[in-house]
């Protein structure tokens, strides 16, 4: 396990910076990588988006103030680089509207060449894909990533209540998708 506090003087002194970026980005890549990916669901965006993501933490970490941990830092980047890639991707590719995103979306679940998954699997993504943006947000980092309603609300700025509201809705409308398949 990593000393985050270690991590974080040494990302912050001259001397050591690069070495300490080397391990933040080996300890943090995968699990950022899949954070993404199930956002974005796309191979190539993802590694666009981790890039960017690893680029801000280099220009952004002398004002990291540590008022959450590195690990929730790097994942509210994360996603709001997630995000913005998504909201980017609505204006320019479908006029805005959530419906075409939603189905590229699904698109990019079904013809995934990394996929490999079961049938049962792909369904269960493809309910996902289906979801608002911010349910499938709340799913995918409960259900999926284990994080804990108190770290979501520094991640994603808004209420324990409204979380686990989202998350509730979230799993209703996947089990009602699963239940209609069959």
């Amino acid at each position: 396990m990593i000393d985050e506090q270690q991590l974080i003087a040494d990302l912050k002194h001259d001397a050591t910076k690069q070495t300490a970026f080397r391990s933040l980005v080996s300890c943090y890549k995968e699990r950022l990588y899949w954070h993404v990916r199930k956002i974005v669901l796309d191979h190539e965006d993802t590694d666009d988006i981790l890039q960017n993501v690893f680029i801000k933490v280099w220009r952004n970490i002398d004002s990291f103030r540590a008022e959450s941990g590195l690990y929730t830092w790097l994942y509210r980047i994360a996603t709001n680089e997630s995000l913005t890639f998504l909201s980017h991707k609505k204006k320019k590719t479908f006029n805005g509207t959530d419906d075409d995103l939603n189905d590229y979306l699904l698109e990019n679940v079904q013809a995934d060449p990394y996929f490999n998954g079961d049938e049962l699997q792909r369904q269960l993504q493809a309910a996902i894909a289906r979801l608002p943006e911010k349910q499938r947000l709340v799913f995918n980092m409960r259900y999926y990533d284990d994080i804990k309603y108190q770290d979501m609300e520094k991640i994603l700025e808004t209420s324990e209540g409204a979380l686990k509201a989202s998350y509730h809705h979230a799993v209703k409308k996947i089990s009602e998708f699963i239940k209609n398949l069959e």
